[in-house]
């Protein structure tokens, strides 16, 4: 009889550090590097993707991990997972573009489109002739911000009431929708920040060519390229991670080739190599200080495996947003802040013992010498965090 194979929760931090929380000696070289080892930064707060690249890398420059970040060669700002923006590797866009970039694309077309008839103008020809305005102006200018467009496509400037008769009541220009919608069915991307390096304003420009993968094959390749670097996971994880419904969540499983194993929180998968592979040594402990909206902690639906359940309501907004946290040996051990002078504040919400308050206080250090003069407040604010910067 097959017996299921188990990978226990002191396993699953083990690989969690290996593969996000490098130490000393084992860190990035590159932002390419860093942004590839944990598949993709959130680049909705424009301060976290400086920050998790950073504490990813082995003696980061703030200048030239910004140039890489925004030189688009390497790296690339795509609508994503989940509707939101990544900076992701060159060479993994197709894949997301089919599996989740252009479902998220139809889904916001057909709400404007809805909108529009609702409000009493355009249809599906109109907005395919704005459409078709906005990217040649685009591609004339090489970059134009949303207030640039707006000002020179007819029509695009134009707004429509949303959630008619709710408390809520808004009005919005269809640009909002438009433009998000091209960005994520892959003609556009983001392009040069306009502001300071916290600033999330950003041009538009032309997205590069990229090969048409069939969205199946682009889905089971997502599959395979998540459980690299977050595996062992749940369908439930996936599912929340991609945004997928579950059966396509269960097929994209199937297709990849995933084997099932036992998680002390219930069933789990792996890809097929990693069980054929000798077992991987157990790296030395390190402590890491990750961003607000770091990937890692937003890698998995569920979370009790490196976080305790009752520090969630230090390290979380209501929205579910993580703050910044402070690592050691694979779990969540704290939370940090910069104060308005500069220095980093940490507090550890249990004892991990002597040499980890070592370790976190020398790695703090460091990443106050990352930041310099420079100061951020992250965009969704935490209970810690607030009381931490004070």
């Amino acid at each position: 009889m097959n017996t299921v194979p188990r990978i226990t929760d002191v396993q699953r931090r083990a690989r969690l550090a290996r593969r996000h929380l490098p130490g000393p000696g084992r860190r990035a070289a590159t932002t390419r590097e860093a942004t590839e080892s944990v598949l993709a930064l959130h680049a909705t707060d424009a301060a976290t993707v400086y920050l998790s690249a950073a504490a990813r890398m082995d003696g980061p420059d703030h200048e030239s991990v910004g140039r890489e970040l925004y030189e688009r060669a390497a790296l690339l700002r795509m609508t994503a997972m989940r509707c939101t923006l990544f900076v992701v590797p060159t060479a993994i866009a197709p894949v997301l573009l089919a599996a989740v970039g252009r479902p998220n694309a139809a889904v916001r077309a057909k709400g404007l489109l809805r909108r529009l008839e609702a409000n009493g103008f355009g249809d599906a020809a109109w907005v395919e002739s704005v459409t078709r305005s906005t990217l040649e102006v685009v591609r004339e200018r090489g970059e134009a911000t949303t207030a640039e467009l707006a000002a020179v496509v007819p029509g695009l400037d134009r707004q429509v009431v949303v959630s008619p008769g709710k408390p809520y009541e808004a009005r919005r220009s269809i640009a909002t929708d438009l433009l998000f919608a091209l960005a994520a069915d892959g003609h556009l991307v983001r392009g040069s920040r306009r502001g300071g390096w916290t600033s999330n304003q950003h041009a538009w420009a032309p997205a590069p060519e990229l090969p048409d993968i069939p969205a199946p094959l682009a889905r089971a390749e997502l599959v395979r390229l998540w459980l690299g670097a977050f595996g062992p996971g749940t369908v439930a994880d996936l599912k929340w991670w991609t945004g997928w419904t579950v059966t396509q969540t269960r097929k994209a499983l199937s297709d990849a080739g995933a084997r099932e194993v036992g998680l002390d929180a219930g069933t789990g998968h792996v890809l097929p190599e990693e069980l054929e592979a000798s077992p991987a040594a157990t790296p030395e402990p390190s402590a890491t200080l990750l961003p607000a909206l770091d990937p890692t902690p937003m890698g998995w639906r569920d979370r009790d495996f490196y976080l305790d359940p009752g520090h969630v309501p230090a390290l979380f907004d209501r929205m579910g947003n993580i703050g910044p946290t402070v690592w050691w040996d694979g779990r969540i051990v704290g939370g940090w802040a910069q104060r308005a002078d500069g220095t980093l504040a940490w507090r550890l919400l249990t004892d991990p013992g002597r040499e980890a308050r070592a370790a976190v206080e020398a790695e703090a250090d460091r990443m106050a010498a990352f930041l310099g003069e420079r100061r951020f407040t992250p965009a969704y604010r935490t209970p810690l965090e607030r009381e931490l910067a004070s």
